[in-house]
């Protein structure tokens, strides 16, 4: 007898069909295909905080967030000079990925849980921290003689609410001392009025890059937070892309740009990427 299909199955193949549908729509409608067709990236980022985004002698953005634009580009087109820099500030990061002025921000964004519910964001590129800065001739050496030396030692840091507990995490029975700018912060390492100072990891490196010989820090860090870019939620297409070249710029073929970006701006010599099995699986 010619039996007719179930209305079960009939709705089964319904749903899959509008699956294949919409994932089709969705792939049409990737940020990755505008901006190939556009021909060029919009990357929203600051342009006063040198060595993530600043401007240099002329006029035009540098630093370690212009050059992840650039790799992006590189990616996209095969020319990192292919991208478009909007300068924001850094409450805009995310309006203006939301209302789509920007393909991307990367503007040394530190990943948290709640932004996540707003934005997606790409693979790390980089891992802050808080470290310390002393002067060459400086008597402590690593962070046990600081320690070691307990409420003799005195520490500069840039105001805020935070500040004594931030340094006091490393060192607990240090001196604190509070100043209104970093300017002044670093005098106070250079007059002596303060054994170090604490501020970011990246400024710290920036700074020994900019003036050779004059500091030096120690081989300690803490505090950590994450950087990455931001995207549009609901675009996996997207993601997928920038995460790729991303990756490829810290692991593979793109190596060389990463790498030479992360020496200029940081001082550091980042170790090839390990050949053979992938590191990530380890």
């Amino acid at each position: 007898m010619h039996q007719r299909p179930s209305v079960f199955k009939a709705c089964a193949f319904l749903f899959a069909a509008s699956a294949s549908l919409a994932s089709v729509v969705q792939a049409a409608d990737s940020k990755l295909d505008s901006v190939l067709s556009r021909g060029h990236l919009i990357v929203g980022t600051g342009s006063t905080n040198a060595p993530w985004h600043f401007q240099g002698a002329d006029g035009k953005l540098q630093g370690f967030d212009i050059d992840i634009g650039r790799i992006v580009a590189k990616g996209l087109f095969n020319d990192p000079s292919k991208v478009e820099f909007v300068v924001q500030s850094s409450d805009a990061r995310i309006p203006n990925l939301l209302t789509d002025k920007v393909d991307m921000s990367c503007q040394f964004i530190t990943i948290t849980a709640s932004r996540a519910q707003q934005v997606a964001f790409t693979l790390p590129y980089y891992r802050e921290g808080v470290a310390l800065l002393l002067a060459t001739n400086s008597k402590y050496k690593e962070i046990e003689d600081l320690q070691a030396a307990g409420d003799d030692v005195t520490v500069a840091v840039l105001q805020n609410v935070y500040a004594e507990e931030l340094v006091h995490q490393a060192l607990p029975k240090a001196k604190v001392d509070q100043y209104d700018s970093v300017d002044l912060m670093y005098q106070a390492v250079n007059s002596g009025r303060a054994d170090a100072a604490a501020t970011d990891q990246s400024s710290v490196k920036y700074l020994m890059v900019q003036n050779p010989g004059r500091y030096r820090s120690p081989a300690y860090a803490w505090s950590p937070q994450t950087y990455g870019c931001a995207v549009k939620r609901g675009d996996q297409d997207w993601l997928n892309f920038v995460n790729t070249a991303l990756h490829e710029a810290m692991t593979g073929v793109e190596f060389p740009m990463y790498a030479a970006s992360f020496k200029q701006w940081f001082g550091v010599d980042l170790p090839t990427p390990a050949i053979g099995f992938p590191v990530e699986f380890k």
